[in-house]
């Protein structure tokens, strides 16, 4: 079978994969409110933080990132760097739009550092150090996302991974779109911090 004929397999395994919703399956198993009922209703870590369980946003934060890790890991390994590529993307938008949730799922920042880290780990933990000074000096976890997501296809380029940056510019600016709301909150000064329940 020749390479891109596994492109299409590819983002499937990745849409598949991204698609799995680690927020809802662990709250409630551990018999919390629907997810979707607090905070900004997100299904990602950062909300379910706000049901007070560390345990499940940290499960989740891991799930969210390892899902698209992984679909990169196996799209890679039959059918290379571009089906990688693929996977990532796949993972991305199954993240966003998960056919399982009527295609409102998250904002995509867990997946989008794991399909980083499929992709090129020095660049992910580059994002984590980013994300994680900004988040620590203002306690705001979008604003350390989205400035975190904004460097990283600089980051690639600059490390000579071309076709990784202009992915990365797509997911990126996926990203921005997601954090809409968010960036209209900080404007306002009413954007919600990191620990604080609603």
């Amino acid at each position: 079978m020749s390479s891109d004929a596994l492109l299409l397999p590819a983002f499937l395994i990745g849409y598949l994969f991204g698609s799995i919703p680690f927020g809802m399956i662990l709250t409630r198993l551990a018999g919390t409110q629907d997810l979707r009922s607090i905070g900004s209703g997100n299904i990602g870590a950062t909300n379910v933080l706000r049901t007070g369980r560390k345990g499940l946003a940290a499960g989740t934060l891991l799930g969210d990132m390892l899902k698209g890790t992984v679909a990169v890991i196996i799209a890679g390994s039959f059918g290379g760097p571009n089906a990688a590529m693929l996977a990532a993307l796949g993972a991305f938008l199954g993240h966003l739009f998960p056919i399982w949730l009527r295609f409102r799922g998250g904002k995509g920042v867990a997946t989008y550092i794991g399909v980083l880290l499929g992709l090129f780990w020095p660049a992910a933990l580059i994002f984590a150090v980013i994300w994680l000074g900004t988040a620590y000096t203002t306690r705001y976890s979008s604003l350390s996302a989205l400035i975190a997501a904004f460097l990283t296809p600089l980051f690639l380029w600059w490390f000579g991974h071309n076709a990784l940056a202009s992915l990365f510019v797509v997911l990126t600016l996926l990203l921005f779109y997601m954090h809409r709301e968010n960036i209209k909150r900080l404007q306002a000064g009413t954007e919600g911090k990191i620990g604080e329940k609603k």
